[in-house]
């Protein structure tokens, strides 16, 4: 196990040697314990598996830090400010893209993802297959399934005018064609990620995977869902389910991250790349979802005043 701590300005690398096809990057902000050790525990042992620590509480770092000594090949980073997902996802991939050799493939991780066994390897191999079918693919992911309610979250694909999520049986051989990809979970080339500059990192949290998505598909790349591959995985801090031709999962969030989801959601509806339909789709998703928050959610006037903060800071009003 090897440390250090980067600046916004000045990383602090390392060196290590020989780390195979494939490396992890794992995003930590006062984790669980329970979960960051069970996902440890199923990533192979013989790659490298970098975690960035996002200024977690001090006795939370050194639990970390003893949890991390009990596996190999892992490197930490530890930021003393939070940096948001995507500046330290792509300080993870900076660090793999200084090893010699490098990397060929990336998996990007939250702290409470969960590959069930022998998915990666079949994110791997989907890899291959598609692109020895002749596809010019940018990413893969998983099917995620929610620990919650036991649902699986689907696909997200689109038409011109509808913006639809698929939803296929876990274990389901063949790959679906997405419009887009949750991030934990994503495998990318390491090559590739570093060609389209990283993630957006003034999103900071929300809909950085949206962004990414959307930029992958710009330049010419597919993206691919492998449901034979699952992940358990929260969208939130808790899930209920609905009704609605057939059972949906709904992430319960807090009202800071609504800011991030709707400053962030008006932010991409100003971008040229970012599709119609999504766009669209993603006003009425709002909108529906402040009627939810406003009629049944918890802190209910925190979370609109948190909404309407975000969309005008998102549409540049101050």
């Amino acid at each position: 196990m090897t440390t250090s701590q980067p600046s916004p300005s000045e990383p602090i690398f390392i060196t290590a040697t020989a780390p195979g096809d494939l490396a992890t990057v794992t995003v930590t902000f006062n984790p669980s314990l329970a979960e960051l050790q069970a996902q440890l525990h199923v990533l192979p042992a013989h790659c490298i598996k970098v975690i960035v620590d996002n200024a977690s509480k001090p006795d939370i770092w050194e639990e970390v830090v003893a949890l991390a000594g009990k596996f190999q090949n892992i490197h930490l980073i530890r930021s003393e400010t939070n940096l948001g997902l995507a500046a330290a996802l792509n300080y993870g991939v900076d660090w793999l893209a200084t090893l010699t050799p490098t990397p060929q493939f990336v998996l990007l991780l939250d702290q409470d993802s969960e590959p069930q066994p022998g998915s990666i390897a079949t994110l791997l191999a989907g890899f291959g297959q598609l692109r020895a079918k002749g596809h010019k693919v940018g990413c893969v992911g998983p099917l995620l399934a929610d620990p919650d309610t036991g649902l699986t979250h689907g696909f997200h694909q689109s038409t011109r005018w509808r913006w639809t999520r698929a939803y296929p049986l876990a274990g389901t051989a063949t790959p679906v064609p997405c419009a887009n990809l949750n991030g934990s979970g994503t495998l990318v080339p390491l090559a590739l990620f570093q060609q389209l500059g990283g993630l957006d990192e003034a999103l900071f949290i929300d809909h950085v995977d949206t962004e990414w998505a959307f930029r992958v598909m710009a330049h010419g790349y597919s993206l691919w869902g492998i449901p034979s591959a699952v992940f358990a995985h929260s969208m939130g801090q808790a899930s209920v389910r609905f009704w609605l031709l057939g059972w949906r999962v709904w992430p319960v969030r807090p009202p800071h991250r609504h800011y991030y989801l709707y400053r962030n959601a008006a932010m991409l509806m100003k971008r040229p790349y970012v599709p119609m339909v999504w766009k669209t789709w993603a006003a009425i998703k709002l909108l529906f979802t402040t009627l939810v928050m406003a009629i049944t959610g918890p802190s209910r006037w925190q979370q609109i005043k948190n909404m309407w903060y975000g969309l005008r800071q998102g549409f540049g009003k101050k």
